[in-house]
């Protein structure tokens, strides 16, 4: 990282005494993953410099970060961005089977961002099982999809602004399992993927079982507006050349930013230069809280991009059907390695998805729920919680939460013992960065998300954040 682009992230940074301030932003800026882990920083003569700081005070800030784990020194090679250990492994542990882990009956558990059923559901079921006799005739297995639902998703995206020929789409049991198919068409164990920081955690552990080496690519601040650090993922581009680069430009998750047609353009234009192809999650693009226009398909502006779409957050959790729209030529090997993994998506769930997936009524019943539940959050977090600091997404399921102080994977653990259950920051981060960060879904009833902040709230009135606290399991994130 050059001491420029350093200076840029660090802003303006209290002087009194300079080395306690810079030590601080440097922290932040290393914890939530905006210098990524491994990053080598500047020299301290170039950063004293670009800093207009004396040089012993960037040397004292080096090394107290080094002390506390936020820096590694390897003699001769200069000063590298880390996390210390115990967050890298926090991360691990969040991610553990829940095997074994009985909540209490009142437990509040905001770990998943799913949805429950909601009216219309049933009735399309009802519907598909009147379509299903005509199916029962043949062996079942369509690879790539009913014909029927491939359609409808290529006249979608073709509403959207992308033209798409059926041919182009695979129906897949959900998001995730698409980006398992890709990962393993399109890259080899050891090649790198470029990956969002923060993210949504199972795609981390997807990529890392498909033998993915990940780069992390640090999102911009979260509370700002631009989302993305841009100048900060050309860099990344350029140094690393990934094969894959993962990203959510709708509704990000956890942070719920929504990526600019500019900003899109600008990014699909430096994927280009370095022959990165882009694995595009759209598993939240349907998730609008706004009338607003939304942002053509990153896909119009990368051609060669894969895009990844799903109804479960949509729809309801508990139906598993997705799809891959790829370009032509990439179809062949997509079906090639999704028979490695299973030989289509159930038939039945197809017929649902079908009566649904045009359904203008179900679809705002969704948002307009969605968008009650995030109203209420936000209420009762000012009210209770003022010092959290958190924007107002325009879409998605979830709030990203800074907290005023402490580590937010102690916080996580001691709210267990409240009766909530919450997922901390660093579950987010491909080495445990993020850890002034919470991440609360908005999916819950509003009296539960309501009393969810009281608890914290109360519980946080009592003790300081980060004080010691039991955990007698660990929980995990589904969604």
């Amino acid at each position: 990282m050059t001491s420029e682009h350093l200076a840029t992230l660090i802003g303006q940074f209290p002087r009194k005494p300079a080395y306690r301030g810079l030590r601080q932003a440097l922290q932040e800026l290393i914890g939530t993953g905006r210098i990524p882990l491994g990053t080598r920083l500047p020299s301290e003569r170039a950063i004293s410099q670009a800093l207009a700081v004396s040089r012993n005070t960037v040397t004292r800030v080096y090394t107290d970060l080094v002390a506390a784990g936020f820096a590694t020194a390897r003699q001769g090679a200069g000063t590298f961005a880390a996390v210390p250990d115990d967050r890298r492994r926090a991360h691990e542990h969040s991610l553990r089977s829940l095997a074994g882990v009985h909540a209490s009956e009142d437990a509040i558990d905001l770990n998943c961002a799913a949805t429950v059923a909601i009216p219309g559901i049933a009735s399309a079921y009802e519907r598909a099982l009147e379509r299903l006799p005509r199916y029962l005739g043949s062996d079942g297995h369509r690879p790539t999809g009913l014909p029927t639902l491939r359609a409808l998703i290529a006249q979608i995206y073709a509403r959207r602004g992308l033209p798409t020929d059926p041919e182009q789409i695979m129906v897949t049991s959900g998001a995730l399992a698409g980006t398992a198919v890709v990962a393993r068409a399109l890259s080899r164990p050891g090649d790198r993927a470029m990956i969002e920081s923060p993210v949504y955690p199972n795609v981390i552990e997807a990529l890392r079982l498909g033998g993915a080496r990940l780069v992390a690519s640090p999102m911009g601040d979260a509370l700002g507006e631009e989302g993305w650090d841009l100048d900060g993922i050309e860099a990344t581009l350029r140094q690393t050349r990934p094969h894959l680069a993962y990203l959510i430009p709708d509704f990000q998750n956890p942070t719920g930013f929504l990526m600019r047609d500019d900003q899109r353009a600008r990014y699909a234009a430096a994927l280009q230069a370095t022959r990165t192809t882009a694995v595009v999650d759209e598993s939240l693009q349907a998730i609008a809280l706004t009338d607003a226009d939304m942002p053509l398909p990153f896909a119009a502006h990368a051609p060669g991009a894969i895009t990844i779409g799903s109804v479960s957050k949509l729809l309801w959790s508990g139906l598993r059907v997705g799809w891959i729209r790829a370009p032509h030529d990439l179809i062949d090997r997509l079906i090639k390695a999704r028979l490695q993994f299973d030989l289509g998506t159930a038939l039945f769930d197809q017929l649902v998805v079908i009566e649904l997936l045009d359904d203008s009524e179900v679809i705002a019943m969704r948002r307009a729920q969605l968008r009650q539940r995030r109203n209420a959050l936000a209420q009762a977090i000012g009210e209770r919680l003022p010092e959290w600091r958190f924007r107002l997404p325009d879409g998605g399921m979830t709030l990203w939460l800074q907290l005023p102080r402490g580590s937010a994977t102690q916080l996580a653990v001691n709210l267990e013992t409240v009766g909530v259950h919450v997922p901390p920051g660093p579950m987010f981060s491909v080495e445990g960065g993020n850890d002034q960060w919470l991440r609360i879904p908005y999916v819950r009833p509003e009296e539960e998300l309501i009393e969810a902040v009281r608890r914290i709230a109360d519980f946080c009135s009592r003790a300081p954040a980060g004080a010691s606290g039991r955990r007698d399991g660990s929980r995990a994130v589904i969604l």
